[in-house]
């Protein structure tokens, strides 16, 4: 028996739209970053992207357990010496909540032109609003996410 290995015209994608009210951010980005993946398809192949989309709504409303958002710090760098710029998770949270939870993501995805692909198709908004109604997400509900 060979192995089956899906062809790029054979992947069909849906879209999910996740409401992260409530949520806890690691919680939530290792869920869609399993859907961005794929890994949720019988059809999954680690060399392909065989995911589907996926909108986040309510980013800033995702919930740090523990203290994580003084804890924790993002980082990045200008390339240029002394170019480094820190700030914790609880600013990024308060000024870009959807930097943040996009960058969650980002870590649990393959870092390579594969990942990159991937995140591509990942869409996150601050409000209940989005504008892919037309795509027709279907909702999606994260119960073991929600925070104590």
């Amino acid at each position: 028996m060979r192995t089956y290995s899906p062809k790029a015209s054979e992947i069909e994608r849906s879209w999910h739209v996740i409401d992260a009210e409530g949520l806890v951010l690691g919680r939530v980005a290792s869920e869609v970053a399993r859907i961005l993946r794929g890994k949720h398809k019988p059809t999954f192949a680690p060399h392909l992207d065989t995911g589907d989309h996926v909108i986040v709504v309510n980013a800033d409303k995702v919930v740090l357990t523990s203290n994580k958002a003084a804890k924790v710090f993002v980082h990045r760098h200008s390339g240029y010496p002394g170019g480094l710029r820190s700030q914790s998770y609880g600013e990024l949270l308060a000024k870009r909540p959807e930097e943040a939870v996009r960058r969650a993501v980002r870590g649990m995805l393959p870092k390579n032109r594969l990942g990159r692909q991937m995140l591509r198709k990942l869409k996150v908004y601050a409000g209940p609003s989005h504008p892919h109604a037309a795509q027709q997400p279907r909702p999606l509900t994260l119960e073991h996410a929600r925070a104590r």
